[in-house]
């Protein structure tokens, strides 16, 4: 609910204007994620930091966090500098792509806490203090871009379009590391493909409308002058004036001529 919850609060507190599409670009959204996470199969059950630890040094694991580093960096040293002020995705990209790490390493964690509970010896293992180091840092920078896109861009798009993306790609983490593409069926695929475009229509209609002056009030009038063509006569005796540019307006003389 942080999509809707953004829209509202913004527009009471911060005095900022949502309109109807961008509404419906809200709702969208929020449809569309909560179709990928019902389609979603559940997680690969992992309990101590041994099997955590495995499943992040795997080939496909390895090669999808280089490509986001790399995606990350490429941001941030070369696109945020020249279009973060004027683009609206390339922070909260940045914050999206940062959140694959933010959550895989709270997961751990999750796992090294329980295990500390339970007696086990966490703190000697040398992940635990990787996933701190991990999660300290990617929410360090997370914090950082999205205060940089709040005081530039409008918190009724911000926080949409953060929520989408940071969700796609963490989903998209979860299944890479714990390989839950494997036990989806036919339905679960469909399902998850079409929760992601209905992410992506509810996106477009929140950011590509968003100047438009659309409510539910003005909607009539809206549609009515969308609708007006121009007004074509159909008459056997058409009296059509005929314009010579190069006579000044006030010189030149009216011609006329009468087709039967």
């Amino acid at each position: 609910f942080s999509v809707l919850y953004s829209a509202i609060l913004s527009s009471y507190l911060l005095g900022e204007r949502l309109n109807l599409l961008g509404k419906l670009g809200c709702m969208l959204s929020l449809v569309g994620s909560t179709v990928m996470v019902i389609h979603a199969p559940e997680d690969e059950e992992v309990t101590t930091l041994d099997e955590m630890s495995s499943k992040l040094k795997e080939p496909g694991f390895l090669a999808y966090a280089a490509i986001l580093l790399a995606v990350c960096f490429l941001l941030i040293f070369y696109l945020a500098p020249r279009y973060g002020q004027s683009n609206i995705l390339i922070y909260l990209t940045i914050c999206s792509v940062i959140g694959a790490f933010s959550v895989s390493s709270v997961k751990g964690l999750g796992i090294a806490i329980k295990g500390f509970f339970a007696g086990r010896p966490v703190l000697q293992h040398p992940l635990t203090w990787i996933l701190v180091i991990t999660l300290v840092a990617s929410i360090t920078t997370q914090i950082n871009y999205l205060n940089k896109s709040l005081d530039i861009f409008s918190t009724s798009l911000v926080f949409p379009i953060y929520y989408v993306l940071f969700t796609t790609i963490v989903i998209t983490t979860s299944i890479i590391l714990f390989k839950e593409w494997v036990t989806m069926t036919v339905v679960d695929i469909i399902g998850t493909v079409c929760g992601f475009l209905t992410i992506i229509l509810g996106v477009f209609l929140l950011h590509a409308f968003k100047d438009m002056d659309v409510s539910l009030g003005n909607l009539p009038q809206v549609l009515q002058s969308g609708q007006q063509a121009p007004v074509t006569r159909d008459d056997k005796n058409i009296l059509i004036e005929v314009d010579n540019s190069s006579i000044a307006p006030e010189d030149k003389p009216q011609v006329f001529m009468i087709y039967t």
